[in-house]
């Protein structure tokens, strides 16, 4: 079984919440994994929602995975969004990058008054 390690930490699924990652380098395994994760889910009454669950491929020039559910075939998505980075297909950050600069560009301009204006800079710290 390959291996993937972030922080010297070895790590085989990513969880949160009703999220789950699966990260593996074949497409095989990974469907193996989408089969046994529905037969687990079924023996304990819940199905997956198929029209929620999608797959990607990370790689410099990415390609689509073929992974079916029953006879549904899982849409290929170019990035995702996972606890608040972006994931996107080409194992670039330039999207993480954007996003983040435009939440901050967002903060600001929310404060942007306060923080531009001529207020002494003691009253500043009290709003």
């Amino acid at each position: 079984m390959e291996t993937y390690k972030i922080g010297g930490q070895v790590i085989l699924t990513v969880k949160c919440a009703d999220e789950v990652l699966l990260l593996r380098k074949e497409e095989r395994v990974v469907q193996g994994m989408i089969d046994r994760l529905i037969e687990i889910g079924r023996y304990h009454g819940m199905e997956m929602n198929v029209e929620k669950t999608k797959v990607m491929r990370i790689l410099k020039l990415p390609s689509p995975v073929q992974i079916m559910i029953g006879q549904k075939q899982l849409e290929n998505v170019k990035y995702l969004e996972y606890m608040g980075s972006m994931i996107v297909n080409d194992a670039r950050c330039a999207c993480e990058f954007k996003s983040r600069i435009a939440v901050a560009v967002a903060a600001f301009n929310k404060k942007k008054k306060l923080l531009t204006s001529k207020l002494d800079s003691n009253v500043r710290k009290k709003q």
